[in-house]
């Protein structure tokens, strides 16, 4: 995989928008998605949404991530995307469940923005931790798991739910 270590800055007024299938396959992305991503519409529909996963972004928030949307819960996160030349760039998702008419989740939706250069400044760092903790561990889902272990060990030092620290950086 391709790093440029070039960052790629939204627009204040951006807003990426897409939305998967119940397995994260891309089913819409809307021309501010496919600009920022590099990719074309054709490109990225029915592909799974982590292929624009930056290899800085720690496993263990996915999880968190979708932990949350699978239990039909909304999530806000910072995230570090990868382009596809190998750029990059930053986005505060803030990822819901969609569901039918009976209440079942029937696929998932997810709207970015630009995040401010503090908050980015402040997760980075977290990021880094967490990361740092997941390589330790030659099987992946292994240091996922301490990765999830050591953030939830971070919230609770802090004595914060997940939520309350995103919305407070």
């Amino acid at each position: 995989m391709h790093l440029t270590g070039k960052e790629r800055v939204m627009k204040d007024n951006d807003v990426i928008v897409s939305k998967t299938n119940l397995k994260g396959h891309i089913t819409y992305a809307n021309d501010i998605f496919c600009e920022l991503a590099d990719y074309t519409v054709s490109e990225v529909m029915n592909q799974p949404h982590n292929m624009v996963r930056h290899p800085d972004m720690p496993r263990c928030v996915f999880k968190l991530l979708w932990d949350y949307i699978s239990d039909g819960k909304e999530i806000f996160a910072y995230v570090v995307n990868r382009a596809k030349n190998g750029d990059h760039y930053w986005v505060l998702a803030h990822v819901t469940p969609s569901f039918d008419s009976e209440g079942n989740i029937v696929g998932y939706h997810s709207n970015r923005r630009k995040p401010k250069q503090s908050a980015v400044d402040a997760i980075a760092k977290v990021y880094k931790i967490l990361l740092t903790e997941e390589k330790k561990y030659e099987n992946r889902k292994e240091g996922q798991k301490a990765g999830f272990d050591l953030l939830i060990s971070i919230l609770e030092e802090k004595g914060i739910t997940y939520d309350e620290f995103i919305l407070s950086i």
